[in-house]
């Protein structure tokens, strides 16, 4: 009779370029690692996606490039993607971001556009085997969000699109399926419910934190929260080649020993992202433009303007807690830009008829007050507040409740295009722009790309200041 046998996984998830705790992260699981092979016992690691986060000056000076040389410290058996990664990235950079990886990648519903094969660099999925011969199927799922990975040349499918075929695939060839998905906590518990013959669905996405796991029909799931604040334990215990006994618990990462000298290599990592983005200048401002998060600025004025350029419409529309700092008079570089906007935000060009213009504006008339200080958090906002929000070439008149556009009032049936962010289609105040708009998202380039391209051409570097 074989003796039991017991399998070790660690996860992380949603790290974000949180590197303040990478350090006590990487530590922690290459000794335990070690520990457990010594001990003769089957370890595993994975990574849940969003690792990356171009919030931070290293991932954006790199692509994200830096985030993976850090993941190969641990020496993952595999990771999957997250929207970060996804749609974070151009397509060419996402599909150069793993070429110096020393694990696999595992994703089964992101496909390319154009061959409508799966992308060269990553899996669908992928079998690893225990030390007493226990084959275990992995596949991957990504958050699906199609009007954001299609103008990329990506696409992505949804999770019931492809689950059937990967698991008639996968079950043939080994003893238990694990699930590493970028899905979030609901659709993690659908799937479990739908789908028992999934042993482990390690989750992510949604940031939640299952400090003993899950279970949901036959399916144990596990989530380490965010930011690498926890470390996810999932234990297994095999006999005769089936799982008898599944736990999971997290391990807080403050409570790791901390190297000796994780300040210094904390801070290595932001002065490297500095350098690099303080090498590239962009422009040359003759005076500085101040940040008024309640009010229009100049900034923003700035910040509109682009937006009109570069999507060649007569009227744009932002808010202004989205830019972070000053422009300060001088040089300006992508460091500057990278500290002014953060966000990965693209831009949304949405056309509206006269009639739901005019709706979505009294929407935010309505939140305007609420909206100006209230703290978004995520779905890109990488600021405080939301701020105030700002109109360029339409308008609203509080003392008659009309609404204009370059001055003239809107005609209901005629069709009017803006530009904006697409954070405004993603947050619940403004539901007009999701629900009626006709709307396209501009790729490549984030909100600080798109006004560094108007810093350049309106405030070139070979432009004395006098």
């Amino acid at each position: 009779m074989k003796k039991m046998e017991r399998i070790h996984i660690y996860h992380t998830n949603d790290i974000h370029s949180h590197f303040e705790n990478w350090p006590r992260i990487s530590g922690y699981l290459r000794e335990e690692s070690k520990r457990l092979e010594q001990e003769n016992e089957t370890v595993f690691s994975f990574d849940i996606g969003d690792a990356c986060d171009r919030v931070h000056p290293l991932t954006e000076a790199t692509d994200g490039t830096a985030n993976i040389l850090l993941l190969n410290e641990v020496g993952y058996d595999a990771v999957t993607i997250g929207n970060n990664e996804g749609i974070g990235s151009s397509k060419k950079q996402l599909s150069h971001l793993y070429d110096e990886a020393n694990f696999p990648v595992v994703i089964s519903n992101l496909f390319d556009a154009k061959t409508g094969f799966p992308p060269e660099w990553a899996k669908i999925f992928h079998v690893i085997q225990t030390k007493s011969g226990h084959k275990i199927g992995l596949f991957g799922l990504t958050a699906p969000f199609p009007t954001s990975y299609k103008p990329i040349g990506w696409d992505v499918k949804n999770p019931d699109e492809v689950i059937g075929d990967i698991l008639e695939m996968i079950t043939p060839l080994v003893d238990s399926i694990i699930l590493l998905s970028h899905l979030g906590i609901g659709e993690d518990q659908r799937i479990a419910e739908l789908y028992p013959m999934i042993s482990v669905i390690i989750g992510s996405h949604t940031h939640h934190l299952l400090p003993h796991g899950q279970v949901v029909r036959n399916t144990l799931l596990a989530a380490a929260g965010k930011y690498g604040q926890y470390v996810g334990h999932i234990e297994l215990e095999i006999e005769r080649n089936k799982i008898i006994a599944a736990n999971a618990t997290v391990k807080e990462t403050a409570t790791i020993k901390a190297p000796e000298n994780e300040t210094e290599i904390i801070e290595s990592y932001e002065i490297k992202g500095h350098q690099l983005l303080n090498e590239q200048v962009i422009a040359t401002v003759p005076a500085t433009f101040p940040v008024n998060w309640q009010g229009k600025s100049e900034l923003v004025e700035i910040g509109l303007e682009a937006l009109k350029e570069y999507a060649h419409t007569d009227a744009a529309i932002l808010n202004a807690g989205l830019f972070m700092q000053p422009l300060v008079e001088g040089t300006v570089t992508k460091d500057d830009l990278h500290k002014i906007l953060p966000h990965p935000m693209r831009i949304l060009r949405c056309t509206l008829d006269g009639e739901n213009l005019i709706r979505m504006i009294y929407e935010m008339e309505k939140n305007r007050l609420f909206l100006r200080n209230f703290p978004i958090k995520g779905i890109g906002f990488r600021g405080k507040v939301f701020g105030e929000i700002c109109y360029n070439g339409v308008a609203y008149d509080k003392m008659t409740g009309e609404v204009s556009w370059l001055g003239k009032p809107i005609e209901r049936s005629k069709q009017y295009t803006f530009a904006t962010v697409d954070h405004f289609m993603f947050i619940p105040f403004f539901p007009t722009i999701e629900i009626k708009g006709e709307n396209e998202v501009l790729f490549p380039y984030f909100i600080r790309n798109v006004v560094g391209q108007y810093l350049k051409k309106h405030y070139p570097t070979n432009k004395l200041i006098r």
